[in-house]
């Protein structure tokens, strides 16, 4: 799994999201993985045909009616959403929510991409048996700098963590992949996939960069 997280970035503002949203197609048919893209949520009816999963960036535990505001995981279902980012380290949400939207979303058949900050929470949150726990240490989120450069560790320890779950969730490294060799090297320490924003909205061409990532995932594979 290969998500590409939209943030608020101007980069994907307006036409631009469905632009990106052609290049993650085009390059996922190509390569033959699967590629979720996360918009921000007033853009998700804009990339609705989007051929890979479509993410909400968050969800609410909120109920379906009198929520204003709120995004409820019943009513993305009904929009043919595919999932969505629970407890992003920018909207980081109660263990309570967490628990009970991850159970939600289940219901639903929903994909949940439980976003943690440490190897507790990953041990923590992978007994829910969500389909995804992302490990992103908050001071690497954004600053180019990879987590499976500068803390290798953490990505061995957490695959530990989610392997000892017993079950079917599978970790996702985020935080600072900004080339093929962070993918490469994340997907080695046992990453089954990536969580990346910047490192892709921010670069100067698309088609290149995704495909760089596409080709590192793809490299491992052959490799393992």
């Amino acid at each position: 799994m290969f998500i590409i997280n939209y943030k608020n970035y101007e980069e994907i503002a307006g036409d631009k999201a469905v632009k990106l949203a052609s290049v993650a197609s085009g390059i996922a048919k190509k390569y033959k993985i699967k590629i979720a893209i996360a918009p921000p949520h007033h853009l998700l009816s804009a990339v609705k045909n989007y051929s890979g999963p479509l993410l909400s960036q968050h969800v609410d535990n909120a109920k379906v009616g009198s929520t204003t505001g709120f995004v409820v995981p019943e009513l993305l279902k009904k929009s043919n959403i595919s999932g969505s980012l629970i407890n992003h380290s920018e909207h980081r949400i109660p263990g309570k929510d967490i628990i009970e939207l991850v159970e939600r979303l289940k219901k639903l058949k929903m994909i949940t991409v439980v976003c943690v900050k440490d190897v507790a929470e990953a041990a923590k949150y992978a007994k829910l048996n969500p389909t995804y726990i992302a490990i992103e240490p908050p001071e690497l989120i954004g600053s180019g700098k990879a987590v499976s450069t500068e803390k290798p560790e953490l990505i061995t320890k957490a695959a530990q963590a989610v392997r000892d779950a017993k079950n079917s969730t599978k970790l996702l490294c985020g935080a600072g992949i900004v080339s093929g060799q962070d993918v490469r090297k994340a997907m080695d320490l046992g990453s089954k996939g990536i969580l990346v924003a910047s490192g892709i909205v921010k670069a100067k061409n698309w088609n290149v960069i995704v495909e760089e990532f596409a080709k590192g995932m793809l490299k491992t594979r052959s490799n393992g």
